[in-house]
């Protein structure tokens, strides 16, 4: 199965680790420093021109990407479970 998460970007839900709503999730100061190392690692992949909603951490085959979205988790998991009934 896959999931668009923005723009042009469809990711395989397997490859998914979480979803994680950007407002309430970098409360926490370790969110907060795990999205800049990840950001400095060159792992961050923003698929939005848009204000960003949403954060989905991915383990790909040559390693973890962390994909910014404007999609709000909500909706994202909408589809995710749409997904799954068909």
């Amino acid at each position: 199965m896959y999931l668009h998460v923005g723009k042009d970007v469809i990711l395989k839900t397997e490859d998914i680790v979480g979803i994680f709503d950007l407002d309430t999730a970098t409360v926490g100061k370790s969110t907060r420093n795990y999205l800049a190392k990840s950001e400095k690692n060159g792992e961050v992949i923003n698929v939005t021109t848009e204000l960003p909603k949403s954060f989905i951490v991915c383990n790909h085959g040559e390693g973890k990407k962390v994909y910014i979205s404007q999609i709000s988790t909500a909706t994202l998991e909408k589809r995710s479970e749409y997904k799954k009934i068909r």
